[in-house]
């Protein structure tokens, strides 16, 4: 018999959201992602306007590494971000640049970002 080894596409994506409402319990920000392995990939974070400055990105984006981490045992996260939207935000959030597309699409570069989950953090 066969198992499936952690890594192949036998193994199943777990989506993976975290949602924040503000005082009127309105939508006031989310992160939209999935697991798979060991990885959290983190398909979309927005806050919307009014709520942008607050560090409520920052609080959706930890709350999605500690589910991760805890939950499901993640150690790494992977995304991908345009630089006319929020590489440096992730950057000071411990997140390195390790691929860069320029011109994709033109005129815009694509950055992919990782960090690796330390237990306990």
């Amino acid at each position: 018999m066969l198992r499936a080894l952690r890594g192949t596409p036998a193994e199943r994506e777990l989506p993976l959201h975290v949602w924040a409402l503000d005082a009127k319990g309105e939508l006031a920000g989310g992160l939209v992602g999935h697991t798979w392995t060991t990885w959290l990939h983190v398909t979309y974070l927005w806050v919307d306007a009014p709520h942008r400055g607050s560090g409520l990105g920052s609080r959706l984006l930890a709350e999605a590494e500690h589910k991760a981490r805890g939950e499901r045992a993640c150690t790494d996260v992977r995304l991908e971000t345009w630089d006319f939207q929020a590489p440096d935000f992730y950057r000071k959030q411990g997140y390195e640049v390790v691929c860069v597309i320029p011109d994709y699409p033109p005129g815009v570069t694509e950055y992919t970002l990782t960090k690796r989950l330390l237990p306990g953090a």
